[in-house]
């Protein structure tokens, strides 16, 4: 049961300016990106290669290119705020989509959409989504990407809290977990504190 906080001082600083409450829609999108791309660099630390030749301009030379193909599964909303920024350094990769909305008066989510890509069951997946809060949506989308036959699974979200991170773990303890920062607690709302708001309204501007 893997959980990795990665700590890296640029995450930090546009996690801080993504956690203001008058950071516009504009910057926290762009934020959230480029929090993205800087996770990636850990989150396929592991992700086999195979060697092939190739030839520079001045001769010929071993190089090494990805030997497994990748989908990116984004909970909607939320989660496709993240796929750009990751698909700018894996151009190749695949995406999926869950839809799912969490009741507001049982914070169980309930899904409303669900596409996926061919080769699932051969590929890296990736599950994204800003929030790890009450862990439904999570461990929801995860099982959802698992019927469709993935097998290489791993989590990847912004802000977490113990009580999702807890939930995840148990449901699915073969999916690792990786985000950039480990929060205090939910409130009785199901919302993160400190957290950040609502990562949807603020990535679309809506309320």
């Amino acid at each position: 049961m893997s959980f990795t906080v990665i700590k890296h001082p640029l995450i930090l600083d546009k996690l801080t300016r993504m956690r203001r409450e008058e950071t516009s829609s504009k910057d926290f999108r762009e934020n959230l990106n480029e929090i993205a791309q800087l996770m990636v660099y850990e989150i396929f630390r592991d992700i086999p290669v195979k060697e092939l030749e190739i030839k520079t301009p001045v001769k010929k030379a071993v190089g090494y290119t990805v030997d497994i193909p990748v989908v990116l599964v984004p909970i909607i909303r939320a989660g496709l705020g993240m796929t750009e920024g990751i698909q700018k350094l894996i151009p190749t990769a695949r995406i999926a989509h869950v839809g799912l909305y969490r009741d507001e008066e049982t914070l169980e989510p309930v899904q409303y959409y669900a596409k996926t890509t061919e080769n699932i069951a051969e590929s890296y997946v990736i599950v994204v989504d800003p929030m790890l809060a009450t862990g439904g949506s999570a461990c929801k989308a995860i099982e959802i990407a698992k019927e469709w036959g993935a097998k290489n699974v791993k989590f990847v979200c912004l802000v977490s809290v113990p009580e999702g991170v807890k939930k995840l773990q148990e449901a699915h303890p073969d999916v690792e977990i990786y985000a950039a920062s480990l929060d205090d607690k939910l409130n009785k709302q199901g919302y993160i504190e400190p957290g950040l708001g609502d990562a949807g309204d603020r990535i679309f501007g809506t309320k």
